[in-house]
Formats: structure tokens, sequence, C-alpha cells
């Protein structure tokens, strides 16, 4: 028996395993702990730690533990190991299975070591196989000119892209980045590419290249956070969100994902709702001014409408004249348009009909509904309108509205004017006008000064005829006709109009596994 043990000792795995296990255990050590008290002291989490923080408890299964650079002592035996500096795997969220993937700024800042850039690589390919969402937390910088401390050779001429698979995802499965911390190079165009993006506004910058490169390059001296801090991206577009902190910057990631299906073969969760469909408000009766030129809070709007507190919005910061975001009508996600007529009047800027073009392509993606509240006076105009091509801008919004598939319900608050309120009416679009509502093909005070400048330049009061003339054209805006002439298929008491929309989303959500493309083979 004694003789049988030894032989049973020696044929054992258990040296290998103890390796297995020594790499593990080195691996979690991160960056040492200097390099982990170094993140802490700045006020950052880890990527572990960020990851544990997002996702439901003990769910993460790490992909790639092993993966990294060994060092061995002269008899072989392992001395240390430095782990790859991209922490990826699977994991869950409100139960929902999901891709996870980030720099650890611990190890070499985040700038990726070879097994490192690997597994960053390798990140999306996981997500596309298991048609899961993805989620990217990042921290680091791309390629250094020092090199990845390894031996490497350039990449071979019949090597894929690496940016083919980012394209990828966002065709088929749902992306949602975080900018946690300093984010430059490849991890920054990463982070832009996705389809919803946050970054935390006291911990995160988020830079082409850093403020030495560009002193060097440029002669202009900026600290990371004049370069690309959240006061700079937030209000340029390249994020969509900000959030004060990283617990916050990771609750928006959870709230964006609750709303999207795991992938484009699937419909987005529909949710219990016990908010009443028949809800009607009375503030939304009077909440629309009769004075033309008065403003008023389209948000409340939004709110009164939609499922309590599930309002989601997106891009606040940017394009401010359009309140873009995602909301629940009777637990059904939609996507929700509306003009903020205390910005610019409403009117669609460059960079609003970027951002609603950009939305309505997501809720073209993944197969959510639309609606739009509607208050639009037109295009932008002026000369800075002119020198950054709205009309351009403005035209590809109104063809992604025109080449749209979702279902549209427009609700006609006030202003629909111009070209520009094309945009906010999809084809077969289910529309309901307020008695606030107005719609022409220019609002009345520039179409009075159009064509009557020379009737008003001639009276006697030039201002009170034109007074009198803009009220004699609103006349003709009234929704009344367009009602009687079924050009809008009703004009509603405003505090009807969540009941409106919920028997709405109710016809429609039948038609909605329609819209999903063939499964492939």
């Amino acid at each position: 028996m004694t003789g049988e043990a030894r032989t049973v000792s020696t044929m054992s795995w258990e040296k290998e395993t103890r390796e297995i296990e020594a790499r593990r255990q080195l691996a979690q050590q991160q960056g040492g702990d200097d390099g982990i008290a170094r993140q802490h002291a700045k006020g950052r989490l880890t990527i572990r730690e960020r990851i544990d923080a997002l996702v439901d408890p003990h769910s993460f299964d790490e992909i790639g533990r092993g993966a990294g650079a060994p060092e061995h002592g002269p008899n072989g035996e392992l001395t240390g190991f430095t782990p790859a500096n991209f922490v990826l795997g699977f994991a869950r969220i409100d139960g929902r299975r999901v891709v996870v993937g980030g720099e650890d700024f611990t190890i070499k800042g985040g700038s990726p070591s070879p097994a490192g850039l690997r597994k960053s690589v390798y990140t999306e390919d996981l997500a596309l196989q298991y048609k899961l969402p993805l989620v990217r937390l990042h921290e680091g910088a791309g390629g250094s000119v020092g090199g990845s401390g390894g031996p490497s050779l350039p990449a071979p001429v019949f090597a894929p892209s690496r940016f083919r698979s980012v394209a990828q995802t966002l065709k088929q499965v749902p992306v949602a980045s975080a900018a946690l911390g300093a984010v430059a190079g490849l991890p920054a165009a990463r982070l832009v590419a996705s389809h919803f993006s946050v970054m935390s506004e006291s911990t995160a910058q988020i830079l082409v290249a850093g403020p030495k490169v560009v002193e060097r390059a440029m002669g202009e001296k900026r600290s990371k956070e004049e370069l690309g801090g959240a006061a700079v991206h937030t209000r340029n577009g390249t994020v969509d969100n900000g959030a004060p902190d990283e617990p916050a910057t990771l609750e928006q990631i959870r709230q964006f994902l609750s709303f999207m299906p795991d992938n484009v073969h699937h419909l987005a969760p529909v949710r219990a709702c016990d908010d009443p469909a028949d809800r009607a408000e009375d503030m939304l009766l009077d909440i629309v001014p009769r004075e033309r030129r008065r403003a008023y809070d389209m948000r409340r709007v939004i709110h009164a409408v939609v499922d309590q507190n599930s309002f989601f919005e997106i891009g606040r910061g940017y394009g401010r004249s359009q309140i873009t975001g995602l909301a629940r009508l009777n637990g059904q996600p939609v996507g929700v348009w509306g003009n903020d007529c205390r910005q610019l009047a409403g009117s669609m800027t460059a960079d609003g009909a970027q951002k609603a073009q950009r939305f309505i392509d997501l809720c073209e993606t993944f197969h959510i509904p639309i609606v739009a509240l509607v208050d639009e006076p037109g295009f932008m105009i002026g000369s800075k309108a002119e020198q950054e091509a709205t009309i351009r801008h403005g035209a590809r919004t109104v063809l992604a509205a025109a080449s749209s598939t979702v279902p549209w319900a427009s609700v006609m608050v006030r202003r629909s004017f111009g070209v520009a309120q094309a945009a906010h009416y999809g084809p077969e679009a289910y529309i309901l006008a307020w008695p606030s509502a107005e719609s022409g093909p220019l609002p009345v005070e520039g179409g009075v000064a159009v064509a009557f400048h020379r009737e008003i330049a001639a009276a006697a009061d030039p201002e009170a005829r034109r007074r009198e003339l803009e009220e004699q054209l609103a006349q003709r805006q009234s929704p009344f006709p367009r009602a009687e002439a079924l050009a809008v298929h009703e004009l509603i008491d405003p505090r009807e109009t969540r009941p409106m929309l919920c028997r709405w989303i109710d016809r429609v959500q039948p038609l909605l596994p329609n819209l999903l493309p063939p499964q492939s083979g």
C-alpha cells in the first residue's frame, strides 16, 4: 500500500496546481499594496472594486485569470507574477448576464501590457459570441513609445482590424462605457464607441493626448482637467452624461441597461407597472402659456406623461434645445424626445440635430418605440448656425426619422414648423395635438415679418399692425382645422396624454417582434 501511495504521489499534478493557485493569488494583488494605495489616495477605486460595485454580488466570473508575465527563480520556481492589466469576465446586473471589463490602472497606469491588450481586444469578441450587453470601465492610456515591456512585432498585413469587432458590437448588443479616471488613446476611442457613455465628474478626464504631449506638439500648456474634464466633454457631446462620482457613474450604467434588450434579436424588457395607465395630470391643462413667447418646462410634461420615476435623460449637457432619454409607458421601454423651449426656443441646432439623430439610431437599433413631444420652431438661424452647418446636420436627422421602422407617437404640444418639424414624425406616426398646438411652414412672427414687411412699414402704427397680422395668422395655425381634416389622429385635452399614449403602446407592442432581425442560419 505504501508503494502504491508513493506511485500516486509521483503521478500527481499537485505542484502545478499549487502554482496555478499562487498565480491567481498574485493576480488578485493587482499592482501591489503601493499601487492600490495610490489609486485610493486619488479618490478612485481599483478595477476589481469597480466591477464588484457594478454587478450583482458574487456574480463575476473572470476570464483569463492566468494571463500575465511570470517570474521564475534559477530552479524554475515561480517567484512573482504580474497579471495582465485588463480585467475581463461575465457577470450579472439585476440578474441579467453581461460582459464587463476594464483597465487596471495600478499596473503601468493602464497602458496595455501584451496580455492586457489581448484581453481588451477580446472583450468585444466575447460580447458578440455570447450576444450579451458589453460594459467597459475605462481608466488608462493607449500605447507607449517605450513599448509594452515585452517582445512584440507589428501586426501582419493580413490581421483583421481590431476595430472591426468594436463596430460590430454597436450593431448587435448594447454597449455602455464609463470614464472613471484619465482615459486616453485607444481606451478613449473605445469609450466613445458606445451606445451610452458617462464620466465621473470628480475623477475622470478624456484625452486624445495628455498635457505633456500637447505642450510638446502644440505649445499649449493645459492641465488634464482643462483639456478633457467633465466641463468640456459633457457639453460637447463626447460623452452622454456626467455623474458626480464613481458610484453615481456606475448607477447610470445600470439604469441605461435596464431599458435595453440583451441584443438586437430580443426586445427590451417590459416591467410590471403600478402607475395607472389612465392617470391624468391636471397641471398639464395650463402648463403651456397662452402667451406664445413665454417658455415652460418640457421636462415636467415628460415626467407627467411617462411611468413615474422612469425617465432617464441622456445628453442633458449638450444639444440643450433637444431633450432625449429613455422611459417607460405602462412598463414598456420607450425613447422620449422633446424640445426645451427654454433653450434657444427649442430650435434645432447643429449639435441638437446630431444628438437627436444618434438617439433615433439607438431606438432603431434596439427596436424601442419613440414618443416625440413636439415644440419645434424650426432650424436655428443666424451666422453661427450657418457656420455650424445646421442644415446639413438637421437634414440628416430628418432622414433618420423618415427611414426609421420603430413605432412613433408624436404629441404636438405647441409649435411644429419648417423642415425641422419633419424629424419629429416617423413613418405612420400616431399624432396627437393639444389645443395649444400651432403648425405651418414658418412661425407666425417670422412669416409676418417676411410676407408683410411693406404693409407694416406703411402703417400709421407699424407695431400695432404687426401684432394684428400675427393674431390673424395665428388663427390659421390652430389645431382644430387639422383635426377636422384628419391631419392628426386626435385633438386631445392635455390631461389625456398619458392614457392615450398607454393605449397606443398597448396597440403597438404586438408589432415589435416583427422588427427583430432574422436569426442567421
